[in-house]
């Protein structure tokens, strides 16, 4: 469905967006990571042709970007960072508004404003000022726009920036269901954003691509251990404690987290792949040590970014 080869962006002497080759497959809700400033949203620009690249093509569902830029735009739904709304305006005035721009004519004008106000739940405040909507409302006006046409492509550009923990959560679960119909680009620096809505995550970091793969594969890929945590009484003495624990056969390092007099939390790494819980507790209960908690850590979305944007790492 989207074909993005060598794709690059200068601003003067600053290179925003440095050669980036992807694919994003028909139905899939990829995740666009990177920090501020990485290039995000200038790719989402040219993929939207609101910007021309310097060098490299891209296609979108055989289209290219700069010949066939009218067809890209009649097949996409785009919400930038900033949402394109007229404040003054009701919500059924500028839906109908947008519609006519995008040239739909009664009676699909009314059906479609119709789906978009029942797919982003915008029923209860349809006949309202948008300027008087809470920053989710508009938010999901926002996406409302994006959806009328009926696009297969929907590309989001920090689409919950500004948002409460609430509105957050409920644009996410919009997304989700959008995502159910359509192929959708998401563009976040929110990691947990992109770890709980998306399949496929591309990272970029100064304009160049750094990763592209499921987070799932991404962990595997860079776990270099595996990580237990436990939770000791301290009634018995912490030297004593980690001797037990590093006398076990599969553990690279202990390590004490934390201790408060009465609890002592410990990091331990073992071989990759392994699960040494089951060897820890019969240690620990050997010992007549008091474990209160044990549990495998998995490498979080936050771990890969940092480890992908401050290393060389191949992609």
């Amino acid at each position: 469905m989207i074909r993005v080869n060598g794709l690059s962006r200068n601003y003067g002497l600053n290179k925003a967006v440095d050669n980036l080759t992807f694919d994003v497959a028909k139905g899939e809700v990829l995740g666009f990571l990177g920090p501020n400033g990485a290039g995000k949203t200038t790719t989402m620009k040219m993929l939207t042709c609101f910007l021309p690249p310097d060098s490299g093509s891209a296609s979108i569902f055989g289209y290219d970007i700069v010949r066939d830029s009218m067809e890209v735009r009649k097949r996409i739904g785009y919400l930038p960072e900033r949402s394109p709304l007229y404040s003054d305006m009701k919500v059924r005035d500028y839906l109908h508004f947008v519609g006519r721009l995008k040239g739909l004519a009664p009676p699909r004008l009314k059906s479609a404003v119709d789906n978009a106000v029942s797919g982003c739940g915008l029923e209860s405040v349809f006949h309202s000022t948008i300027a008087k909507l809470s920053k989710g409302y508009q938010q999901r006006v926002g996406i409302a726009q994006a959806i009328l046409h009926d696009p297969e492509l929907l590309i989001l550009d920090e689409p919950t920036i500004g948002l409460d923990p609430r509105q957050i959560i409920d644009i996410r679960q919009l997304i989700r269901n959008l995502g159910r119909d359509r192929t959708v680009i998401l563009s976040s620096h929110i990691l947990p954003e992109v770890n709980q809505v998306c399949d496929r995550v591309i990272i970029i970091n100064k304009g160049k691509l750094v990763a592209v793969d499921s987070p799932d594969n991404l962990r595997e890929r860079l776990r270099k251990s595996s990580v237990t945590r436990l939770s000791i009484g301290n009634s018995v003495p912490s030297g004593d404690i980690t001797i037990a624990l590093e006398s076990i056969e599969g553990i690279l390092l202990v390590s004490k987290e934390y201790d408060d007099g009465s609890i002592s939390k410990y990091i331990i790494e073992s071989e990759i792949d392994s699960d040494i819980r089951n060897a820890i507790i019969r240690k620990l209960v050997s010992e007549d040590i008091p474990l209160l908690e044990i549990y495998n850590e998995e490498l979080s979305l936050e771990d890969i970014f940092i480890q992908l944007v401050t290393e060389e790492a191949p992609s």
